[in-house]
């Protein structure tokens, strides 16, 4: 499995912007896709932005236009930016490794957007 570590987000008022970054924790070959995934209270975790066979990437219609997932600058490393954040952007969000067909995930990064 792979060791996911994240940092940023935090709290900003609607309209603002933020970034995610995650990178794995160790030096590891075979990872085929990243992505970010996000859990509103009370509701199911679902995919926001992925990046994979090398710098092809993919939206959530909820977030196109606003946010932008690209590759970090580390291996294995990938960055959210989210712009122009709405309060329905609220929630944890988790980045996501896929290897070997197997999905190993960080331990969640908390966004808050403010009305």
């Amino acid at each position: 499995q792979v060791q996911l570590a994240e940092s940023g987000g935090g709290s900003v008022q609607a309209g603002g912007s933020l970034k995610l970054s995650c990178a794995a924790s160790t030096r590891i070959l075979g990872i085929s896709e990243m992505a970010w995934y996000r859990q509103a209270p009370g509701k199911q975790r679902e995919l926001v932005a992925r990046i994979f066979e090398g710098l092809q990437t993919a939206y959530a219609d909820s977030v196109q236009g606003r946010f932008t997932i690209s590759e970090g600058a580390a291996k294995n490393a990938v960055d959210l930016e989210m712009d122009n954040l709405k309060p329905e952007d609220t929630g944890v969000y988790y980045c996501n490794a896929l290897r070997g067909g197997v999905p190993s995930w960080g331990q969640g990064t908390q966004v808050t957007v403010s009305s």
